[in-house]
């Protein structure tokens, strides 16, 4: 199967990249990474020539371009060379708010829908930032329904996709979304039992048709590919499972 870079070098010479025209699942906390990591995920493969989209629901492009910038990442000139569009759900978001808000409605229920008409059909690769604000009121049911859609027809388009849920959507439907993708990595803080500090951990929970690593990946925030792993770009053939 061929691979698409992720663009932080010690989890490609780990997993060797993403499988291509499949769907990936990063989850974890506040404060983790979860956008850095997109966004390097997204510039790596614009890198590589492939037309990517990375839509937000979070933040606005502006906002996105200083945290890039912030790492050295040029991703202006991405977009004047057509190989980045960003698609910003944020606006869309505070006006459907705004309308509950001022007409004393319930709040309408999350629908995926959208998000997959916005997608262009020129796009190779997609980047969806965050999931979460397409969730409200949805049952178990009806998140496993909407979500194997997109990932559905985000593999019939052979588009290679990285979905991001932030931590309460996580909690509420993370077992659900893992069976529907491809891959998953969750991204985490803890203890070190042996020196007392706190750490950023990496835990990739799957990854069909890739040896995979049985312990976390430590990771620091920095540097010029934003996300540095720290300990495990060497994994023992024993520990690695398939």
């Amino acid at each position: 199967m061929d691979r698409l870079k992720i663009g932080i070098s010690g989890l490609d010479d780990t997993i060797g990249g993403f499988p291509m025209g499949r769907s990936v699942l990063i989850t974890g906390e506040p404060g983790c990474g979860k956008t850095i990591f997109g966004l390097r995920f997204a510039i790596s493969s614009c890198m590589e020539g492939y037309n990517t989209v990375y839509i937000t629901a979070e933040e606005d492009a502006n906002d996105l371009h200083i945290q890039a910038n912030s790492f050295g990442w040029n991703t202006q000139e991405l977009e004047e060379r057509g190989l980045l569009n960003f698609i910003e759900l944020t606006g869309i978001r505070a006006r459907i708010t705004e309308a509950e808000l001022s007409m004393d409605m319930d709040p309408m229920k999350g629908n995926f829908t959208k998000i997959i008409h916005d997608i262009p059909p020129e796009a190779e690769v997609v980047v969806i930032d965050s999931l979460g604000g397409y969730t409200a009121k949805l049952t178990a049911y009806e998140f496993r329904n909407q979500f194997d859609l997109l990932v559905y027809e985000l593999k019939q388009r052979g588009i290679t996709s990285v979905i991001i849920l932030d931590s309460a959507t996580s909690k509420e439907f993370n077992e659900l979304a893992l069976f529907s993708v491809y891959g998953a990595i969750k991204l985490g803080r803890r203890e070190n039992p042996y020196t007392g500090r706190r750490e950023r951990i990496m835990d990739i929970v799957k990854m069909r048709s890739t040896k995979t690593p049985l312990q976390f990946l430590t990771y620091e925030i920095g540097g010029e590919e934003g996300i540095t792993i720290t300990e495990g770009e060497e994994i023992p053939e024993e520990d690695l499972e398939i």
